[in-house]
């Protein structure tokens, strides 16, 4: 059994590493949120999209996972894991725990 790796981060040690490029934050809320409001420059990662996310971004990319409140993006951190992503990190919190800390930057 291989377990695979991904670490739960606080919403402040994501904004840090997002200012550490190359870092790929995706956001896996449905297509509405999306479109209403999300961290500027987040990558909409959807079952639709996966295939292509995979040939933009490199394995070697850190990636951050930002759902709803940080439950669901353990799943697909764990996926992501599991396919190769070398660092792979949940956002604890998800986007309404990011919207109260930077409340400008999510827009």
């Amino acid at each position: 059994l291989v377990m695979t790796q991904f670490t739960r981060i606080s919403i402040e040690q994501a904004a840090a590493l997002l200012k550490q490029p190359p870092v790929c934050l995706v956001d896996i809320r449905d297509a509405l949120s999306f479109r209403t409001a999300h961290v500027e420059g987040a990558y909409h990662l959807t079952n639709d999209n996966l295939a292509q996310f995979t040939q933009q971004i490199s394995k070697e990319t850190p990636v951050l996972v930002m759902c709803y409140h940080g439950n669901s993006s353990q799943g697909a951190a764990n996926y992501l894991a599991s396919i190769g992503y070398k660092s792979v990190y949940s956002i604890d919190g998800g986007f309404e725990g990011w919207r109260h800390v930077y409340p400008y930057t999510a827009l």
